[in-house]
């Protein structure tokens, strides 16, 4: 028999400088026989509907031969299952409207579809028939290698992926978190079916699937939708955790000839998602660099004109995390760049941020947040990250509250924590023409 659990996450005490009128987020859970989650969101003020299929490891998952197959299973089931082929999958949604997407990450992967409420049934046969039935040919498999290869070569273009992707090999050395999603040329071209299928059969199990989702629609009637297509999937093994990834505060210089910018990454160890105090971390980060009226935006860009873009950004995972800052300069100015981003770190550190510096950050991530709930598929995600990496889920009357609760003192305490200059990991790449950083230049 299958139970419904009611999650109420209205806040009783109203936030200061916040309406109290927020609604109570109406979600409801149901766990089929074989474990399998189903969460959703009723919406009745829209008329769309997002589902989402996710799989709760992704590219971390990965020993350093399969690197690249998480990914790679991803392109696949778009190819075609028993009943519908390449063509068909992406004529089926197209032509009502909707969308249908799929994205792999360090840490899962997902599949998700958005329609209008009344084609919520064809949308689900659709997206349950290509996670459940790949076909998996082998022709399919070999084109597909080709495409895959294209998409590595394209990002190799890229300054901006390439400089992030070399810093994260050398700041996760050694653990598959410092792997690259898409895989190796070398990896991707040694994939055999045999490899795909058995990896495909290891971690598409229900124990390790779930289902959100978010917009015009009942509980009942996606449990029954979803029930019919996935309840008889049968169980699988644990998915082995995996040992906590230390970090390596390594300097890489890597030249670049044809490259007229300098790109530059520099970050240090940060909090894991779950952390209980990752609104300190997301207050610290947002003064940083966390915007246009961020530290080192106004001061490396608009006093100094030094670059163009300039930011910084969290990356956080089950259990731990980056805190990365990232310019795009000229070969004359890196060092200086280098110099102003360690200044911010030091200042941080030293002193108390200001009262109205604080206020401009915590209502940048209010709105931040209160925008990014607007949509079913915004939603659908939002679902799903809390049930894996928090079991439960928030009011925005609870994440405001957090939010508003962070004082000046715990965000110079996490830089302190987080700004150390035998933590600070340096990427530069470019044309960079004899250019030096040494352990030496990196204190803050």
């Amino acid at each position: 028999m299958l139970s419904f659990v009611k999650h109420s996450s209205a806040s009783s005490v109203p936030t200061p400088g916040v309406a109290a009128s927020i609604a109570e987020r109406d979600i409801l859970t149901t766990t089929l026989p074989n474990g399998m989650k189903v969460i959703t969101e009723a919406m009745s003020h829209v008329r769309s509907v997002s589902v989402g299929v996710w799989i709760g490891t992704g590219s971390r998952r990965e020993t350093p031969e399969q690197n690249g197959v998480s990914h790679f299973i991803e392109h696949m089931l778009f190819k075609g299952t028993a009943t519908r082929s390449a063509e068909d999958i992406a004529r089926s949604v197209d032509s009502l409207g909707g969308n249908l997407d799929a994205f792999t990450g360090k840490e899962l992967v997902c599949y998700n579809t958005k329609v209008l409420d009344e084609h919520l049934p064809i949308a689900m046969d659709i997206l349950s028939d290509l996670v459940l039935n790949p076909a998996f040919r082998a022709d399919d498999i070999e084109k597909e290698k080709g495409v895959i290869l294209e998409e590595i070569k394209m990002d190799a273009d890229n300054p901006d992926y390439l400089v992030h992707e070399t810093f994260t090999s050398n700041f996760w050395k050694g653990h598959p978190l410092g792997r690259p999603i898409l895989g190796t040329r070398e990896t991707v071209r040694k994939l055999s079916r045999d490899v795909i299928a058995q990896y495909y059969g290891e971690i598409y199990t229900p124990e390790n699937m779930l289902v959100t989702a978010a917009g015009n629609l009942t509980h009942e009637r996606l449990v029954a939708l979803v029930g019919e297509r996935f309840e008889k999937v049968k169980k699988g093994g644990p998915v082995p955790n995996q040992a906590k990834p230390a970090t390596h505060a390594q300097i890489a210089l890597k030249t670049k000839k044809e490259l007229e910018q300098v790109h530059v990454c520099l970050g240090v160890p940060c909090y894991p998602i779950p952390h209980e105090d990752r609104f300190i971390c997301y207050v610290l980060n947002t003064v940083l660099g966390g915007g246009m009226s961020s530290r080192l935006f106004q001061n490396i860009r608009e006093r100094q004109g030094l670059a163009y873009s300039v930011f910084s950004e969290l990356n956080p995972y089950t259990d731990t995390g980056c805190l990365a800052v990232y310019a795009g300069t000229s070969l004359e100015s890196a060092k200086k760049v280098v110099d102003c981003v360690l200044k911010e770190f030091s200042e941080l550190k030293q002193q108390t941020v200001p009262a109205e510096e604080l206020r401009r950050a915590k209502d940048h991530l209010k709105g931040s947040l209160m925008l990014s709930l607007e949509s079913t598929s915004s939603r659908m995600s939002n679902l799903a990250r809390q049930e894996m990496h928090f079991g439960r889920f928030f009011s925005l009357d609870e994440l405001v509250e957090s939010i508003e609760k962070v004082t000046a003192d715990e965000v110079q305490c996490v830089a302190q924590d987080f700004f150390k200059s035998e933590d600070i990991a340096l990427t530069v790449l470019g044309n960079l023409n004899g250019f030096k950083v040494t352990r030496e230049d990196l204190v803050c």
